[in-house]
């Protein structure tokens, strides 16, 4: 007998419907910046600290802060995009990058 199987229907179906978080701390949110073309509408609102009604109602109307991409029925946001809007320039990535690849040469 399984430890929900005591509890009333619905919420059982609650239990079972948690979120789990993407994120853990051994991975923050920058780091998804650092290595992906794109990120999820939900992620990058996050990132933009607005919840997830939010992010797709702006998507919807067209008034997200930065490109999206409609690919199907999913929204996909181009990380270049949302990194020029928080302000990182990729020159200076680059320019980290390479100071960091010269410190261990």
């Amino acid at each position: 007998m399984s430890e929900t199987s005591g509890l009333a229907p619905s919420a059982r179906n609650r239990r079972a419907r948690q979120a789990v978080p993407r994120e853990t701390a051994a991975q923050p949110a920058t780091e998804a910046l650092d290595r992906r073309l794109v990120i999820g509408l939900v992620e990058a609102g996050r990132l933009l600290g607005m919840g997830r009604t939010t992010a797709y109602r702006l998507a919807r109307t067209g008034r997200f802060p930065c490109p999206i991409l409609r690919i199907g029925g999913r929204y996909a946001v181009p990380v270049r995009g949302l990194r020029a809007l928080l302000g990182y320039r990729d020159e200076e990535r680059r320019t980290h990058d390479e100071h960091e690849k010269g410190m261990t040469e």
